[in-house]
């Protein structure tokens, strides 16, 4: 998937411009673009469509940096690429991930750092590119084998989960141990949904779309994620924003029933009953029954598992701290459905529990992960 990669660096000091061809030539395959302002770089991106990552300076003659990331984030054709701005202003940090930008770097850079954090972006543009492109490729085989239209369909829904499942697990990989949390999200939200009465077809919509809960994490800084410690408040509040950016890379697929449903829960598996959830504060029955469901699959298995900050609350502890939100974070009525059959969930947990090294640990990456337990 990373056979070649596109970086356009934009900065009016060739000295900058050098040391970044310096540091990044280093990786395979890749070529790097220059631009001196922010009206040569748009130039050279209206002739490149294969354009992966920008490492965009803020101070520039003619148009700076941040006429440029304003038009990039509002333009439909490159608000999708990464945006990595590379400044030695750390008060202008904040205005610019407000204004879109993916990520930054303090100037001067660690080059190994900089390395990394342009990787990272760029597997994950191209992970987002080549969903969008599997879901062209399977709507186009729909439409060209009308004869087998039934056997394209459960194709696609297939094709669907195993999206839902990989695009899951690259944002769970970047903070949590392993992919497992979200197999055991996507099969207690469905059995949730089916002890609440819920349609067969829209159980199994629930339980292909909540792999996707956290996919906005995809979108949040290493610097937050990986933080190994309490974030502070400003540090959550950049944290909630994944929610919204989940929504947004699942947004414009109402032709497709996991990626519509996904896009729900992205957005309002963090809002509460009390209407104290984020990010638009919905309260009650207000909240889709799609993102009630997956909020309480999803903290009942962060409360019962390891974290790096955290052991895993005892069974009974568990229940006894979401019995207490009733009301607050949860719709009493399917919490009252969950713990009359707490047995069930329990099951599952242990079916899909985390691989177990051979020292009796759970089985961590080699990487420091941080993921949150509850909203906040």
């Amino acid at each position: 998937m990373l056979n070649k990669i596109t970086v356009l660096a934009v900065d009016d000091i060739d000295l900058n411009l050098r040391i970044i061809q310096d540091v990044l030539k280093e990786l395979d395959a890749i070529e790097i673009l220059e631009a001196r302002n922010g009206k040569e770089a748009l130039g050279c991106l209206a002739q490149r469509s294969d354009v992966d990552i920008v490492l965009l300076d803020l101070e520039m003659p003619v148009m700076n940096g941040h006429e440029t990331l304003r038009y990039l984030k509002s333009h439909e054709r490159f608000r999708d690429i990464p945006v990595i701005v590379v400044t030695s202003k750390k008060s202008e940090v904040k205005k610019i991930l407000e204004m879109g930008a993916n990520d930054f770097m303090a100037k001067p850079f660690d080059s190994g750092e900089l390395k990394l954090r342009v990787m990272n972006h760029v597997r994950s543009k191209k992970l987002s590119d080549l969903t969008r492109d599997m879901t062209g490729v399977l709507e186009s085989e729909i439409v060209r084998k009308t004869a087998a239209l039934q056997k394209a369909l459960s194709f696609s829904r297939e094709a669907e989960f195993e999206i839902s499942l990989r695009l899951g697990r690259a944002a769970e990989y970047r903070d949590l141990e392993t992919g497992m949390h979200i197999r055991r999200i996507s099969e207690m939200s469905k059995e949730l949904a089916v002890l609440r009465g819920l349609p067969a077809e829209e159980c199994e919509i629930i339980r292909h779309a909540s792999p996707l809960h956290d996919v906005g994490k995809i979108g949040i800084p290493d610097r937050i994620l990986l933080k190994p410690g309490k974030l502070d408040a400003e540090e959550f509040q950049l944290m909630q924003r994944h929610a919204a950016i989940g929504g947004r890379i699942l947004d414009n697929g109402e032709k497709f029933p996991v990626i519509r449903a996904g896009k729900i829960i992205a957005l309002q598996h963090h809002e509460r009953w009390d209407g104290k959830g984020y990010p638009h504060g919905l309260s009650g029955t207000d909240i889709h029954i799609y993102g009630r469901v997956v909020m309480v699959a999803d903290i009942f298995d962060a409360l019962t598992s390891e974290r790096p900050y955290k052991k895993p609350f005892p069974l009974e502890k568990a229940f006894e701290i979401m019995r207490g939100d009733r009301e607050i974070f949860f719709d009493p009525e399917l919490l009252d459905l969950f713990l009359d059959n707490r047995a069930e969930f329990v099951r599952i947990k242990e079916e899909l529990r985390e691989p177990i090294a051979q020292d009796g640990r759970p089985d961590h990456d080699d990487k420091l992960l941080f993921a949150e337990c509850l909203a906040g």
